[in-house]
């Protein structure tokens, strides 16, 4: 009977040991794991601060670009308007509408017609034909160039400008490019066979084909 229990006890004894090495070894690792999990949370914690700064730089980002968008936009829609009153007359406005479409800026074009009381919105193209739309891609071209800092110095150069423009308003034409080369200081170098724009010139010269080779002489309007 004495034996049977001190084997008993030896079992008793020898389950605790196990049991006891087997507690240690999950205290163990649950120590572990919970100076993992505390690493994890201050990391997360870093993150989720990254995240929100992140967010805030977007924001400031998106607002400060949507500002210079629209500071452009008026930049732009100013000298378009200048010019088209200066060749046309006063009763001509150019505006630019913004609209999101798929997350990327997309920008329709407008005049602004004014007959007395009465304002008529249309296309460049319906407005009162081509005259106005070679006017219009001018003075963009000019306006952009000015608007940005990708082409700060150097010339303007035009290939047929407002080729398509009436003898009636052309001369306009010619005055306001002398204007735009005065006020923004570029030199303007023109292709054309329009003598109105030519004679606005410092210097011309005139490029004729003769038996297959192209003479340039000097010309004096």
């Amino acid at each position: 009977m004495r034996d049977q229990f001190e084997e008993t006890v030896e079992a008793l004894e020898k389950y605790y040991d196990d049991f006891a090495l087997k507690f240690a070894m999950k205290k163990n690792l649950k120590r572990n794991l919970e100076i993992k999990l505390k690493s994890k949370e201050e990391e997360l914690g870093k993150i989720e601060k990254k995240i929100d700064i992140l967010e805030q730089v977007r924001i400031l980002l998106q607002r400060a670009s949507e500002y210079a968008r629209e500071q452009i936009k008026q930049q732009i829609e100013m000298l378009v308007t200048h010019c088209l009153q200066f060749v046309f007359g006063p009763a001509l406005e150019f505006k630019i509408e913004l609209n999101e479409i798929r997350g990327k800026a997309d920008a329709e074009f407008y005049v602004i017609s004014t007959f007395g009381d009465v304002q008529v919105k249309t296309k460049p193209q319906d407005a009162r034909g081509g005259g106005i739309v070679d006017v219009i891609a001018l003075a963009l071209r000019i306006a952009v160039i000015q608007s940005t800092n990708f082409y700060s110095d150097g010339p303007l150069i035009l290939d047929e400008p407002a080729k398509h423009v009436s003898s009636e308003y052309i001369g306009n034409v010619a005055q306001f490019l002398k204007q735009i080369s005065e006020v923004f200081h570029r030199q303007i170098i023109m292709i054309t066979h329009n003598q109105y724009l030519s004679e606005i010139a410092d210097i011309a010269y005139r490029v004729e084909l003769k038996e297959g080779t192209s003479v340039v002489t000097l010309y004096n309007p």
